[in-house]
């Protein structure tokens, strides 16, 4: 069974989603309301566990692109059609404002200022993500079950040249390029895939 609402929310999937309705889409605003995405079942030992505040962003050029970066930690793992691409996202520190922290993690991973960009929306939903059991204990040094986004639109209005790979040590990316938006959920790991279609179903008609 499903649901679906008009452009401004989100497509909800009764199974495996867990989730809090919002009617309202908020540009650059906040809300604490949640939309939940749930794998398999964890173990209890990481049940308990808190999950780590994120932000990501979602950077399109004026044709419509978006920016994926190909992660060094993922090197010749297989994927559907290739190695695994995906959008700047990263934890958000204690006490740092959601803009800010976007800002600083889209210059880290791909080079790119404040001064490159216009932040378009942001997500009315804050969008959680369980890792896979083969993960649990193993990233973030077993803090965590998983991730809590908030996702940033921003429109790119530099130049190609302006985007420095490097800028982070070490890099997040070995590479980079600009994608159809309709392509994100297959680029992406397997279990942040029905992330990447929420985001993608809220940003749509601002891209």
């Amino acid at each position: 069974m499903s649901l679906r609402l008009d452009a401004t929310t989100l497509r909800l999937c009764v199974n495996p989603l867990f989730f809090k309705i919002s009617s309202t889409h908020k540009r650059l605003g906040f809300t604490d309301r949640l939309i939940r995405f749930r794998g398999d079942p964890m173990s209890d030992r990481y049940s308990n566990l808190p999950y780590r505040p994120c932000v990501g962003v979602m950077l399109v050029n004026p044709d419509g692109l978006a920016f994926v970066g190909k992660r060094i930690d993922t090197r010749g793992q297989p994927a559907e059609g290739g190695d695994f691409w995906q959008m700047p996202q990263g934890g958000v520190d204690d006490g740092e404002d959601l803009r800010a922290a976007a800002l600083r993690e889209l210059w880290e991973e791909t080079g790119v200022e404040e001064r490159h960009v216009t932040l378009l929306a942001q997500t009315a939903e804050e969008v959680f993500y369980d890792l896979p059991d083969e993960l649990l204990g193993k990233l973030w040094k077993g803090r965590f079950r998983g991730q809590r986004q908030h996702w940033f639109l921003a429109r790119f209005i530099g130049e190609d040249a302006d985007i420095h790979l490097e800028r982070h040590d070490p890099p997040e990316f070995e590479a980079w390029q600009w994608v159809d938006p309709l392509s994100l959920p297959d680029l992406i790991v397997p279990f942040k895939k029905r992330v990447y279609r929420a985001v993608l179903d809220e940003f749509r008609d601002l891209i």
